[in-house]
């Protein structure tokens, strides 16, 4: 399972499709515009939990920094519970169906809070069990998702169709803080949440319209749940690589989360801002965001896909610093500005992580793949919810962005420990090993 030295061909622009950076192309497809506008709308609404459910917890609940960062363990528990069999199972179901029920499932559970809170019966608890069972939703639907995308354009499109879903989902990080800021203000926080449970439900609707159905799996007799999670992990393990990619993953997720908790404590409780200044905060990381889509074909092209990866980080993590530094006025306006860089080399890091790992991965090992990513890759975040819980109870939301802005910049160590740190091609299966139980 090893790679050959044939996978260092030289570039030829397949990775990346022939169009134009800013051409239609894939959404020249009606397949591919219906899964370009359900991500917009569902990702809408997940822009809107991402500020509307902490704010519930401090403003509806008055809940404490400790119980923010365990709100945010609970969010992305789900990478860790479900997600090693999550991959293992959806590899046996039609991924679309998978998108398309876990869609209207997470609405439902979404619409639960404004409920309860309606009738007097919401409390912390509520809200940890809809964001646990919100999250494990999720990792069933983003490995479908990311398993489903080679088959729909085709592995020569998957940067193409990285860069431009990546692209709406930074308009939509500009966006969903823009409604959400106004929205708590002047509905509440938990009548907000409303407007995501709509987002996903019409983003379930529009997958049913997708046309292009995969082949149904073939049933096995007896279900191999251990081995074919046995199998995901052996891949990425033998594939320095891939393993290089993860473990840093791992590590920035981690120090992203701890900073992410503490940010809207920080912002709301040290700063003094109220919703509709955090939102605008946040909208100006969307714009990072969305520029870093923007160029994240031409930067991988450039540099190379390796570099890409760990220069990415590199450059901007650090300037995160600026937000502990900051106060209400001018130098908050630069610290927001360091923010919308960290936005932008997230963008440009994770297209060039995706299209490196899609490519790799053969058809039957998508989803195992995917699921296996996910839990290395997110299975620390929850303990970057406690620790900054924790930290910021202990010490202070300001301290916590200062650890959280060291431990990002640090994860780049792994990739600069790895092939990647000069690979600049995409690779392809057909260059991969595969050991016997793979083949067989």
């Amino acid at each position: 399972m090893r790679l050959r030295a044939a996978w260092r061909r030289p570039h030829t622009g397949e990775e990346g499709g022939t169009e134009p950076a800013g051409s239609p192309g894939l959404l020249r497809d009606p397949d591919f515009r219906r899964l370009f506008a359900a991500t917009a709308l569902g990702q809408l609404g997940d822009r809107i939990i991402f500020l509307a459910m902490p704010l519930v917890a401090l403003i509806a609940l008055h809940a404490t920094a400790f119980q923010v960062g365990v709100l945010t363990a609970m969010t992305t528990a789900g990478s860790l519970l479900v997600g090693l069999p999550a991959g293992a199972s959806v590899d046996r179901m039609r991924k679309r169906t998978v998108m398309i029920s876990t869609d209207f499932v997470r609405a439902v559970v979404l619409v639960s809070i404004p409920l309860a809170w309606s009738a007097g019966l919401l409390t912390i608890w509520w809200l940890y069990a809809a964001a646990l069972i919100h999250g494990i939703l999720s990792v069933f639907f983003d490995v479908s998702y990311v398993s489903y995308l080679p088959f729909l354009v085709g592995r020569a499109n998957v940067v193409e169709g990285n860069s431009k879903l990546s692209a709406i989902r930074s308009v939509t990080t500009i966006g969903g803080p823009s409604i959400a800021g106004p929205l708590v203000g002047w509905l509440g926080a938990p009548v907000t949440l409303l407007v995501s449970a709509a987002g996903m439900g019409v983003s379930g609707l529009l997958a049913i319209g997708i046309r292009k159905r995969e082949p149904k799996p073939e049933a096995t007799q007896r279900p191999r749940l251990v081995r074919e999670i046995k199998e995901g992990l052996e891949f990425v393990l033998r594939q320095p690589a891939l393993r290089a990619v993860m473990l840093g993953d791992a590590i920035f997720n981690l120090f992203l989360v701890m900073y992410q908790t503490m940010l809207l404590v920080y912002l709301e409780r040290t700063i003094g801002l109220a919703s509709f200044g955090i939102g605008l905060i946040l909208s100006a990381m969307g714009c990072g965001a969305l520029l870093g889509a923007l160029v994240a074909r031409k930067v991988s092209k450039r540099a190379g896909l390796g570099p890409t990866i760990w220069l990415a980080p590199l450059i901007t993590c650090p300037l995160t610093v600026l937000m502990p530094l900051a106060h209400p006025g001018w130098s908050m306006y630069v610290a927001t500005v360091g923010l919308a860089c960290l936005s932008l080399g997230g963008v440009v890091r994770v297209v060039a992580q995706s299209s490196f790992q899609q490519a790799l991965t053969p058809d039957h090992l998508l989803g195992r793949i995917s699921a296996t990513a996910r839990f290395v890759s997110w299975g620390g975040i929850p303990l970057g919810g406690l620790l900054g819980g924790a930290t910021g109870s202990m010490i202070g939301p300001a301290a916590a962005l200062w650890i959280g802005a060291a431990g990002m910049t640090v994860s780049v160590v792994p990739n600069l420990l790895s092939p990647l740190r000069g690979m600049r091609d995409l690779p392809t299966p057909e260059n991969v090993e595969l050991a016997p139980s793979e083949t067989g």
